[in-house]
């Protein structure tokens, strides 16, 4: 008797603990209205509710991993309680536990969300073409979903259909305009493409709307205006970084490229020779140093340098052989 009464006692207890919890809760009281469902918790292990209600007070005072074990808590104590399942499984993707967010959003009976968590799961699993079947789905229910269109695009990307890419990328850019890494994303698309004219509208919104501008995102934005049409604007931000990087060979042969793709010989040969100063067994420097003096007309000059570079380099031999092909 004494332990039936006992154990009543201490139900007793909780249940004022819990309502004074409650009480506290309404006026918005959430630390100490926390402490109050502990102490009914602490009374009453089984006591649902207050695990319930210490989870809400904890999500207003962002205290997610809180909140958490009081909904495993609950899981526990209740598996069929369907709104903390579907509150694990936001809880649970947004910790990127996608397995088990995946695994909750399964059970979740009517939750709207469901599909959603799922999709977006197996795309932050790199489980791509899952992801792209649900996130179809997703976004026709939903089209101004930005984030499940921008997963779309990059699901596409990651599997290298840059064309099918390209649209939601595009989508996704116009539903969140604030999204600077999507506009510089796209804007690599429509390079790597050999769009370069909307890789430089790209790269500017990425710019104007503050995506970092770092040597790489300089060197993209010069070599695409540069060959976009934009050449005196290209040209002065791939000088501008020569400047901070004059060592840099990667981008020395593409600006001799540049240069010689515009009949520019002699400043060709200019960052030609600057490349081989830097390595005189360059073959590719000299094979292009070569063709711009046949393009200036010293002919015979020009295939001696060219036959020189392909001794250093004999994989350059497949380009004379590409030449005569095409009667150059």
């Amino acid at each position: 008797m004494l332990t039936v009464s006992a154990a009543h006692a201490q139900k007793d207890s909780a249940k004022v603990y819990f309502q004074k919890g409650m009480n506290e809760a309404s006026g918005k009281l959430y630390l100490a209205a926390s402490l109050d469902f502990n102490k009914a918790i602490f009374f009453d292990a089984q006591f649902k509710d207050a695990y319930v209600q210490d989870a809400a007070v904890n999500m207003e005072m962002r205290r997610t991993d809180n909140a958490k074990a009081d909904l495993e808590k609950v899981y526990a104590l209740d598996p069929a309680d369907n709104e903390t399942i579907k509150q694990l499984a936001a809880i649970y993707y947004d910790y990127h536990q996608y397995d088990q967010a995946i695994a909750f959003a399964e059970k979740c009976k009517g939750c709207n969300d469901a599909a959603r968590i799922i999709a977006m799961s197996n795309y932050g699993e790199e489980n791509y073409d899952e992801a792209i079947t649900g996130l179809l789905k997703v976004i026709q229910k939903d089209p101004t979903d930005a984030a499940a269109t921008y997963a779309i695009a990059n699901s596409y990307l990651e599997l290298e259909e840059y064309l099918n890419a390209v649209p939601y990328y595009q989508k996704a850019v116009q539903l969140d305009p604030t999204k600077n890494e999507w506009m510089y994303e796209l804007g690599l698309l429509y390079y790597n493409n050999d769009d370069y004219k909307d890789a430089v509208v790209l790269f500017d919104k990425a710019a104007a709307a503050g995506y970092i501008q770092s040597s790489d995102f300089n060197e993209n934005l010069g070599f695409a205006c540069v060959y976009s049409g934009s050449f005196a604007r290209g040209e002065k931000i791939l000088v501008a970084l020569l400047d901070k990087r004059p060592d840099n060979k990667d981008l020395l042969r593409g600006v001799a490229d540049a240069y010689y793709s515009h009949n520019m010989y002699d400043k060709s040969l200019e960052f030609c020779q600057k490349l081989m100063v830097l390595d005189a067994s360059d073959g590719k420097a000299l094979y292009q140093a070569g063709m711009c003096f046949q393009k200036k007309g010293d002919k015979d000059k020009g295939q001696q340098m060219c036959d020189q570079a392909i001794v250093l380099d004999p994989s350059l031999a497949s380009l004379r052989q590409k030449q005569m092909t095409m009667g150059l």
